[in-house]
């Protein structure tokens, strides 16, 4: 079969590599990808709808997976399937879980489906209203897609009062910000999984943890995700609370929508004194935690796909490697704000893939000869073992042989699973 993978950045790169490895598969193709991916797979420039439906049609693609949120939010799926394509992703309106904070609040809501309590505003003078009579911290989200930087935690109302003039008086996260959901601060640890769906039945992966601030410790602003790690020892007991308490009644809430939701569904969590919360959905799969999920998974790829295609995902079971992953990616200097760009990227000649360490490309381009530096996030790279501190160190070794001026990254990325 030959499979087309939608998107551009790390999280694609190891979308492809997990298609790689299945014996069902014998060709990747990524659009766009980019310069690095293309060090390992056929990349082609496809910028239209129009575009993808020709290409699958011409070159006999079996099926297409969408990575990305936006293609999924502005309704890639529906056009495809329109076309007769198959494709991996949800439909434009179950892609609302992520496009807009206020819609999946209220699918949490109506589902009953433990989540922060919360408000949303159209108009900055309402919100301003209510953030004058509440506790803090609160947090502070950009209704729509905000490249995973649209959250704000804000300490007191002074903070609050900036934080909602930029999101929607200076418009800098853009329309998303059109409408902000203002929710309590929730206190306790972070995880994240997986749900792989057909839209009546779902099998949940293993848990793993994104690191998304820029600085260790969790300091800094937000970032996509600063480098990942899986499993997560401490979240398995939460497993079946979550498949049947949040996996389960949301999308029996999406299918009474009429809101199918077929693909993989992110479920963001936070482990709270009172057990489990949803911090946040995503209609696909996250950057950098798929860099530790598929490289850990056994089960082949290609048939969880067609599982969810076929609607037979209730005869798949899910098998893992009994291993540990870790992915640190190397950003650009004054990422997530303004960052350098052009810099030379250079591998050590002693970096053995051969070991399981693997670079998944995201923010690089070529000039002449070198992969140079485009993105805020760079590259990542990620390794296993038997367990986490090996691991650690074996992710931080390999990812010193990777070097270009203004690298920022993070060296405490795993630390918290040996707490």
């Amino acid at each position: 079969m030959k499979v087309l993978v939608v998107g551009s950045g790390a999280r694609e790169h190891a979308i492809a590599e997990a298609f790689q490895k299945s014996s069902k598969i014998d060709k990747v193709i990524i659009s766009p990808g980019n310069d690095g991916i293309a060090l390992e797979f056929e990349t082609i420039s496809l910028p239209e709808f129009v575009q993808i439906r020709d290409f699958v049609n011409a070159n006999k693609i079996d099926f297409v997976f969408i990575g990305p949120e936006q293609p999924l939010a502005e309704g890639l799926t529906d056009y495809l399937q329109k076309h007769k394509i198959r494709v991996v992703g949800p439909s434009q309106k179950a892609a609302r879980i992520e496009s807009s904070k206020a819609f999946a609040k209220e699918i949490m809501q109506k589902s009953n489906v433990p989540t922060a309590s919360y408000r949303s505003f159209t108009k900055h003078d309402e919100a301003l209203k209510y953030l004058q009579n509440c506790s803090y911290p609160q947090v502070i989200k950009a209704d729509g897609l905000a490249a995973g930087k649209g959250v704000i935690i804000v300490n007191n109302l002074e903070d609050a009062k900036d934080a909602i003039k930029e999101m929607m008086l200076d418009e800098v996260f853009g329309n998303a910000g059109n409408q902000v959901v203002i929710e309590e601060f929730m206190v306790g640890w972070e995880t994240s999984i997986f749900a792989f769906t057909d839209g009546e039945n779902f099998v949940s992966t293993i848990f793993s943890q994104d690191h998304k601030a820029i600085y260790d410790g969790d300091k800094g602003p937000n970032t996509g995700g600063m480098g990942a790690y899986a499993p997560i020892d401490k979240a398995v007991s939460y497993k079946e609370f979550v498949d049947q308490k949040v996996f389960t009644p949301v999308l029996k809430a999406m299918r009474d929508e009429n809101s199918i939701f077929r693909g993989v569904l992110y479920a963001g969590l936070m482990i709270t004194k009172d057990g489990p919360k949803v911090v946040e959905f995503n209609c696909r799969f996250g950057d950098p935690e798929t860099q530790v999920v598929l490289p850990l998974l056994k089960t082949d790829f290609a048939d969880v796909c067609l599982a969810i295609l076929d609607n037979k995902i209730e005869e798949l079971k899910l098998e893992w490697k009994d291993a540990y992953a870790v992915n640190v990616v190397a950003a650009s200097e004054g990422y997530p704000g303004k960052y350098r760009k052009g810099d030379t990227i250079k591998i050590s000649s002693d970096f053995e893939s051969n070991t399981g360490a693997k670079v998944y490309y995201s923010g690089v381009k070529k000039d002449g000869a070198s992969l140079v530096t485009s993105g805020g996030r760079v590259c990542s790279v990620t390794t296993h073992a038997d367990n986490l501190v090996d691991t650690i160190t074996k992710t931080y070794t390999y990812f010193s042989k990777i070097d270009f001026t203004g690298k920022t990254y993070r060296s405490d990325i795993g630390q918290k699973g040996l707490l």
